[in-house]
C-alpha cells in the first residue's frame, strides 16, 4: 500500500510504501470496541467509599429501652434508617477494568492503524522540526495539510521538545512517541499524523 507523503509546509513531496503487516490487515472492529471498553473502564478510578452503620462513629448506646415507650425497638443511632447513620448497600472502592490479553491488545493496534490507512485519514509527513516552541508554528502546519478542524494524533520518535511542548495549547491536537501509542488514541482521533521517524519506529516495534 502507498500513501502520499508530505512536507512540513503541507506540500506534496512524493509517495511512500506502507507495511502491510501494519496498515493492510482487515480491521477487527469487534476486538477494538473490547479494547475501548476495557481501556475506559481502567481509567475509571474506583475511589468512591461510604460507611455502613459499622463504620459510622457512635451509636454504642441503646436509644431508648426495648419495650414499654410505645416506639419501634431501636439499638443503634447509626442504623440506616436514621439521619446520621450507615449507608445501605453504599460505593466501596473498586476495580473497573481488568487485564486484556496482549494478542488481542495488539491485534486491535494494528486494526487501528490498518482502519486509518484504509479509509485515508492518514498523513506521513517527512518531519515535523521547529527552530522555537510556538503553538502557531503547528498550528500553520495543520492548516497546510487541510487538518485544522479536524481532531487530529500527532505520532514521532525522537526527543523533539519543540513539537511536543507547541501542541500542547491545540485544543484538537495531542502528541504521542510513535512506540508508545494507544489503540484508543488512534480511534479517537480523525486524522493520525506521522512522520517518517514515527512509521520506522512504529514498523519496528509493532511488526512482528
Amino acid at each position: 500500500m502507498e500513501t502520499k507523503l508530505y512536507n512540513q509546509d503541507g506540500g506534496e513531496i512524493g509517495t511512500i510504501t506502507l507495511n502491510d503487516k501494519l496498515f493492510g490487515i482487515e480491521p477487527k472492529q469487534a476486538v477494538v470496541h473490547q479494547y475501548v471498553v476495557n481501556y475506559l473502564a481502567n481509567r475509571r478510578q474506583g475511589t468512591s467509599s461510604s460507611k455502613g452503620r459499622s463504620e459510622v462513629r457512635g451509636g454504642g448506646a441503646k436509644p431508648w429501652r426495648q419495650k414499654g415507650t410505645g416506639r419501634a425497638r431501636a439499638g443503634t443511632s447509626r442504623s440506616p434508617l436514621w439521619r446520621g447513620g450507615g449507608i445501605t448497600f453504599g460505593p466501596k472502592p473498586r476495580t473497573y477494568g481488568g487485564n486484556f490479553p496482549k494478542k488481542l491488545k495488539r491485534l486491535a493496534l494494528l486494526s487501528a492503524f490498518s482502519d486509518k490507512a484504509q479509509n485515508e485519514n492518514l498523513r506521513i509527513v517527512d518531519k515535523l522540526q521547529y527552530s522555537e516552541i510556538k503553538t502557531k508554528s503547528v498550528a500553520t502546519t495543520l492548516d497546510k495539510l487541510g487538518l485544522q478542524e479536524k481532531k487530529c494524533l500527532i505520532l514521532d520518535e525522537g526527543a523533539n521538545k519543540n513539537l511536543i511542548l507547541s501542541v500542547r495549547n491545540i485544543p484538537k491536537a495531542k502528541y504521542s512517541r510513535a512506540p508508545l501509542a494507544n489503540t484508543y488514541d488512534i480511534v479517537d482521533a480523525e486524522i493520525l499524523v506521522m512522520t517518517k521517524a514515527a512509521l520506522e519506529k512504529a514498523e519496528e516495534v509493532f511488526v512482528k
